[in-house]
């Protein structure tokens, strides 16, 4: 049910506990919903979601005028419909409300969160028509109470089956109370396998928060954001309502959090990069590009969280405002060109492929260029001329693509090239390994014996390709 990967709830620390999960607000149908048109009139040309939590940070130093929507987080449910955690009235609420409001950004209060991994308060409370009408009562009063914009329902998370049909029915009873008067209903996903989410949920939210970090170990790459785009895009979400969260902290292999700030602390030269001593973070390069993304295919960005923020030349919210609209210059993406291996080439299985790649910059300088099979990454170089040996490759067909992005983090993705990996009959075993009996093999190996060539076909260590055990290979052809 739960993303094993997934940190919430953060602990101050040289080495944080776990974080939480964020959501965000906006519906384009609704008439008190500011527009794309109206952020653009404050210098933003997408939603900028802000999770902003009760344990630590300051209203004093939010950068209001980066943000078009803050969530404060969290408030909890009961079983019974309940809220507790915080109060309507809370003194730090009420002062984040009065300065978001003064400057045009809008508030919503964030309903969950990783709760140590225990759903089972929303389970229980969704499931009964008598306590979900309770906690809509008590959400809706919150919201009147504290002057909040709308709700984000972080609920972490809802399975497939009676649990995704329980959801679909608080959302729907939810929205339709919230929007009845005027307010925003947003909820937080996963990147990717939110089966738990309905479909029939997309037209009872205004957005989609979609937490595309805390997946293994890089657990942010621009890869991941664009499979959770492909994702939900895929499921049917509307582009609107597609906001892309990114994190504003690091991981390291035994998930081990560290915010921003303390990144840049250790590092001078962690704004851009992405990784500091073994912590894979996002740095301000990746944060603008994944900026763009959200641009280019979604609604919006979401941050997880604010407060693990720099300021100023570092801040990666600064960033994430300069790619929205909001920088004084603009950058113009650079320029990339696959050059090699042509289309329609075909390769040898167990081959090494050269790919190659043209890249300028009219502006500036070449960071990277990143090199693509479909969606996986095989390889980068960050110096011209671009290049990078794709070794063993395995039969099948393949799209070649090569991504470039500049030192401003605009990034550009070359057309794609087909090539195809096969040998066929009367093909040549040139380039591939000798078969001995004592070589262990798996999934994808190749041998030549009796004069064909052979591949494993699944996962076999130390098996030999003769005899009765020629079951686990694959003729490819003659040599």
């Amino acid at each position: 049910m739960r993303n094993p990967f997934e940190l919430k709830s953060l602990a101050v620390g040289t080495l944080l506990a776990t974080l939480v999960a964020c959501s965000g607000q906006t519906d384009p149908m609704e008439p008190s919903e500011e527009s794309v048109a109206s952020v653009e009139g404050r210098a933003l040309s997408t939603r900028v979601v802000g999770y902003f939590p009760t344990w630590q940070g300051d209203v004093n130093t939010i950068q209001y005028d980066k943000l078009t929507h803050i969530n404060y987080s969290f408030l909890l449910p009961t079983a019974q419909g309940g809220l507790y955690g915080v109060s309507s009235g809370d003194a730090r609420l009420q002062s984040l409300v009065q300065k978001a409001h003064a400057r045009g950004v809008k508030v919503l209060i964030a309903v969950g969160g990783w709760m140590d991994g225990n759903d089972s308060p929303f389970e229980q409370m969704a499931a009964n028509a008598s306590t979900r009408t309770t906690f809509i009562n008590n959400v809706l009063a919150f919201v009147d109470q504290a002057g909040l914009d709308g709700v984000d329902i972080d609920w972490e998370w809802p399975d497939p089956g009676a649990s995704s049909q329980n959801f679909g029915a608080l959302m729907n009873q939810l929205g339709t109370a919230l929007h009845g008067r005027g307010k925003l209903l947003t909820a937080a996903v996963l990147a990717s396998g939110g089966d738990g989410i309905p479909v029939s949920s997309f037209a009872d939210v205004d957005f989609l928060n979609i937490m595309a970090y805390d997946m293994g170990y890089p657990h942010s790459s621009y890869e991941v954001a664009v499979q959770s785009m492909d994702y939900w895009l895929g499921r049917g979400l509307p582009k609107s309502k597609a906001v892309l969260g990114v994190p504003f902290y690091g991981k390291n292999s035994s998930n081990g959090a560290y915010t921003y700030a303390q990144l840049v602390g250790m590092d001078s030269q962690a704004p851009n990069k992405d990784v500091v001593n073994g912590i894979y973070y996002n740095g301000i390069p990746t944060i603008k590009s994944k900026t763009q993304l959200a641009l280019q295919r979604g609604g919006g960005v979401m941050i997880w969280e604010i407060s693990q923020d720099t300021s100023g030349a570092t801040s990666l919210l600064n960033a994430i405002y300069e790619v929205a609209g909001g920088g004084n210059t603009t950058n113009p993406a650079p320029s990339v060109n696959l050059t090699s291996p042509a289309n329609g080439t075909t390769f040898t299985p167990g081959s090494t492929i050269t790919l190659s790649a043209n890249a300028s910059d009219s502006n500036g300088s070449i960071t990277k260029v990143e090199f693509f099979a479909g969606s996986t990454k095989v390889g980068e170089d960050t110096s011209a001329p671009y290049s990078i040996a794709w070794t063993n490759v395995a039969a099948g067909t393949y799209s070649l693509t090569a991504r470039a992005t500049d030192n401003g983090g605009a990034s550009t993705t070359s057309a794609a090239v087909s090539i195809t990996v096969t040998s066929g009959t009367g093909g040549t075993c040139a380039g591939v390994a000798a078969w001995t009996a004592s070589r262990a093999y798996v999934k994808g190996d190749t041998a030549t014996s009796g004069g064909k060539l052979w591949r494993a076909k699944w996962w076999t260590q130390n098996e030999t390709p003769n005899g009765s055990e020629w079951g686990p290979w694959e003729l490819l052809g003659n040599c």
